[in-house]
């Protein structure tokens, strides 16, 4: 497996909290990027459904932005907008989602994160949307001195051994079939705005149940999807995703 020997940096602004979704004590924070996020928030909805057994209102998937050094801009990290308020990708962030599952369980979601993934290692948005705002990026307690480290390189062995890894820094750039494993605590999570929380697929016809799209209204209504103090962006999001 691949290692970037650099050094960790670090300028965190304005943390934007999101409620815990815990289910026990032993929970633990981590984010996934691959792509669009989208698509991801759907498969890991998906995951938690069938693996923990959740209900619509435990669920703990989230969109949102990691990765970037700068933080957060003025107390926001936000999608494209005509203002570039706090713009993500200018913040150096990528696209990911949010998860709270269970120690135990880790592993497994590590199985469903390599899934996405073609056999040569590209995620299915590869050659439509590109640059470092889609970059693979995992974020775990410690990062990849951590002991989640070792079972995510087990597990990506025995789920095809695709996949390559190495120490984000921040700001990291886009290659293929390369993960960044970012400290949760170094790389904070922001969550994005209600309207990309559980939106269809990227993809032309990958359109999800209305009951799907319907949780981030409930979820917002119930106060559990985070709040986004960002312009709305929706205007020049383009069929094929973001």
């Amino acid at each position: 497996m691949h290692q970037l020997s650099l050094l960790s940096l670090v300028a965190l602004l304005g943390h934007v909290a999101i409620p815990s979704l815990a289910q026990n004590s032993d929970d633990v924070e981590i984010y996934f990027g691959c792509g669009c996020f989208w698509h991801v928030q759907h498969e890991f909805v998906e995951a938690e459904r069938r693996l923990l057994k959740r209900s619509d209102q435990d669920l703990t998937a989230r969109a949102g932005y990691a990765g970037g050094i700068a933080g957060a801009k003025n107390g926001k990290v936000c999608y494209h907008n005509a203002g570039k308020i706090s713009d993500y990708d200018a913040l150096g962030h990528a696209e990911v989602v949010r998860l709270q599952i269970p120690e135990r369980a880790f592993s497994d979601f590590c199985v469903e994160y390599c899934e996405l993934f073609g056999e040569q290692g590209y995620r299915p948005d590869q050659f439509v949307d590109r640059g470092s705002q889609y970059r693979n990026l995992i974020g775990i307690p410690g990062g990849f001195d951590s002991k989640y480290t070792k079972l995510l390189l087990n597990t990506s062995k025995l789920a095809g051994d695709k996949l390559e890894f190495g120490k984000g820094i921040g700001d990291d750039p886009d290659r293929p079939a390369l993960v960044f494993i970012m400290d949760t605590s170094e790389f904070p999570f922001f969550v994005a705005e209600q309207y990309h929380q559980f939106h269809d697929g990227f993809n032309l016809g990958e359109n999800y149940p209305t009951s799907y799209n319907e949780l981030a209204g409930k979820s917002a209504r119930e106060r559990t999807l985070g709040t986004s103090r960002c312009p709305n962006g929706r205007i020049g999001i383009g069929a094929f995703g973001l």
